[in-house]
């Protein structure tokens, strides 16, 4: 899973080499971004529901002649669909259509385990604590000892009748980042608007404030609002950083939690959105050491380890930038395989989607990938992702990120139904 963005800006197709036959060339629209196609709460427009029921069910047999013949299930859902507006999915079909989203996800490099995902059917849960409370076990599930395991958690759908929950947070796990005087932030400094907004609506921060102090688990119903649950400290397991060489390296006390769940895609499967569905696989090091740490606009760790370094942070010809960011990235993977966390390198893990890219082509079926995405933050020319194209077209089943939601996880921005505040 790749739950930090690994570029900014799509490739420039005059740098990349040509594709060799049987390659998947680019194209210029980007139709990952389209909007979530699942039905709005309250949507009369059955025959939407009807058409990606027909479509998901047709691939569900497709790809599971153990099922049956399509026809008597096609047909139970049609008419479940006409008296309702909406259907439910058997335990089946939401275990294949959750893992067919992962497969689809674009912006993915870990697909190559998408069979693997763990499905946790919670879809009778609605409440708050009780989304809340399954999320904390999640964490724990998925942590198993170190050994990280892909997983999903289905809440309740979204009917026609009934919004679903919301989870506020990106990700269950994220630090606060506190607003300084002087002008500066302590902690992670892309959640100081959302710690702002949560600490306005009476969250109670710890006594000494530091740099790591994980932000309460925002959960919003139709009927309560959003409520706020503090983590259990048993449920968050953190990897503190050490250095194979550098002994200093330990002493700027830096570490980061083992288990990355994203909590603000939308799940949709035939035609079914499921808002709250968090999900998991393991972090690629690229993703806390280049990116949560050495991006500027987050930890900023860069000129910090250049000058214990003793590097000539002066000069920017002595790529004092680059060799510091080697060096924390380094660290990451060293501390992760020390305490017995699963991580993978953004090397390994790159030649891994190529077999995944391979395998999903020899199966008859187009691989989608965001090149921006896809291709590491750190040394991009040296993996083999960079140097070949993708299709960015979407399928379905898949996961949406809503403009609204990631908003509403970075600001604290209530939903369309919120009701009340905390």
């Amino acid at each position: 899973m790749n739950p930090e963005r690994s570029w900014g800006k799509a490739p420039r197709t005059g740098r990349r080499a040509s594709p060799g036959p049987g390659r998947i060339r680019a194209r210029i629209s980007h139709s990952i971004s389209k909007p979530d196609p699942g039905p709005s709460p309250g949507s009369s427009d059955t025959e939407m529901v009807r058409a990606a029921a027909k479509e998901f069910l047709e691939l569900f047999h497709a790809e599971n002649p153990k099922a049956g013949w399509m026809g008597p299930r096609l047909a139970a859902v049609m008419r479940e669909i006409d008296l309702t507006g909406t259907y439910w999915h058997t335990p089946d079909e939401l275990a294949f259509g959750a893992r067919v989203a992962w497969r689809n996800n674009a912006r993915c490099i870990g697909r190559l385990y998408w069979r693997s995902l763990q499905v946790r059917d919670l879809r009778t849960v609605s409440d708050a604590r009780g989304v809340a409370g399954h999320c904390f076990d999640h964490l724990r599930e998925a942590h198993n000892g170190g050994k990280i395991r892909p997983m999903i958690s289905v809440f309740a759908p979204e009917t026609p009748s009934r919004p679903a929950p919301r989870i506020w947070n990106e990700q269950l796990i994220r630090y606060a980042g506190y607003e300084q005087p002087d002008g500066r932030v302590l902690g992670d400094p892309r959640y100081r608007a959302f710690t702002t907004e949560l600490i306005r609506r009476g969250w109670r921060q710890p006594d000494r404030t530091g740099a790591y102090d994980v932000l309460p688990l925002v959960v919003e119903t139709v009927e309560e609002g959003p409520r706020m649950f503090e983590l259990p400290v048993e449920a968050v397991h953190e990897v503190p950083l050490a250095h194979p060489e550098l002994p200093w390296f330990a002493d700027l006390g830096l570490r980061w939690h083992a288990v990355p769940v994203i909590s603000n895609n939308r799940l949709v499967i035939g035609g079914i959105s499921y808002p709250a569905a968090p999900f998991n696989g393991w972090y690629m090091g690229t993703e806390i050491g280049a990116r949560n740490f050495g991006d500027t606009d987050r930890y900023a760790m860069v000129p910090e380890v250049a000058e214990r370094m003793g590097l000539d942070t002066t000069d920017e010809t002595s790529l004092w930038r680059d060799r510091a960011l080697v060096e924390i990235n380094r660290a990451v993977l060293h501390s992760f395989n020390l305490n017995g966390v699963t991580i993978t390198d953004h090397h390994t893990e790159s030649r891994r989607f190529l077999i995944h890219v391979e395998r999903e082509e020899r199966a008859g079926r187009q691989c989608p990938a965001d090149w921006t995405w896809i291709v590491p933050p750190m040394s991009s020319s040296q993996t083999p992702v960079f140097h070949r194209y993708y299709s960015p077209d979407l399928q379905l089943p898949n996961f949406f990120t809503d403009p609204a939601a990631t908003h509403r996880s970075l600001h604290g921005t209530p939903p369309a139904f919120h009701r009340s505040g905390f």
